[in-house]
């Protein structure tokens, strides 16, 4: 059984969602509420679990209950120990295309609107809440023109030709967090263009943020 410690609205999380559900995975998910409490990522049991205090955690129990940290680090695991449907072109020169654009999206854009990252501008940098929101839009936006270039390489194809993977399990989170702190999106024909193609899906869909068991709580 593979166990996914989550919440519902963590972008890195969700990614893995639509992983695991490409893949056609049977998972259970652990709710980890990142602000209630304090932010229930910082306990003592999730983090003798995870000492970096982050979501997603993956574990593997049909592996010995191996934990596996960190989006892409699950990702990667997951191609490679349940290898079809693949996440990732067979070809190299594809397979490092699609690898660029989703960590620019992962490593770039989203770190810099990681919950921890924008509670620190407001408690201890004392950034307006204004100014924290237009300060993330700057660099999702500037981060979201580079991706829509990228993508003209695939020449409006999904990452896998017919069908997404690796990249759009990383990106569709990336919008849906923009578009909850008013990013501009109209200038990203491609972007859309895909997205809107993602989201028809029913593993996207039961991924979705709102589709979550803990959405409500």
């Amino acid at each position: 059984m593979l166990i996914l410690y989550s919440y519902w609205r963590s972008s890195a999380a969700y990614r893995v969602r639509i992983a695991l559900n490409l893949k056609g995975l049977a998972y259970r998910q652990v709710p980890v509420h990142l602000v209630r409490d304090g932010g229930q990522q910082h306990s003592a049991d999730y983090r003798a679990l995870n000492p970096q205090e982050l979501v997603p955690l993956l574990v593997d129990e049909e592996a010995g209950g191996v934990r596996i940290a960190q989006s892409l680090a699950i990702l990667e695991y997951l191609d490679e120990v349940f290898p079809v449907p693949s996440l990732l072109p067979g070809e190299p020169e594809l397979r490092a295309q699609v690898r660029a654009l989703a960590m620019h999206v992962a490593c770039d854009i989203h770190p810099l609107n990681n919950l921890r990252v924008l509670q620190y501008l407001s408690a201890e940098l004392g950034v307006a809440e204004e100014a924290k929101n237009a300060w993330y839009r700057h660099w999702v936006e500037r981060g979201l023109a580079a991706v829509e270039e990228g993508l003209a390489a695939f020449g409006g194809r999904l990452s896998l030709g017919q069908r997404p993977g690796y990249l759009e399990a990383c990106l569709i989170p990336q919008l849906y967090n923009a578009r909850r702190f008013g990013c501009e999106l109209s200038g990203f024909p491609r972007l859309l263009a895909l997205e809107d193609r993602c989201l028809a899906l029913d593993a996207f869909k039961a991924a979705a943020p709102e589709a979550q068991p803990d959405a409500a709580l």
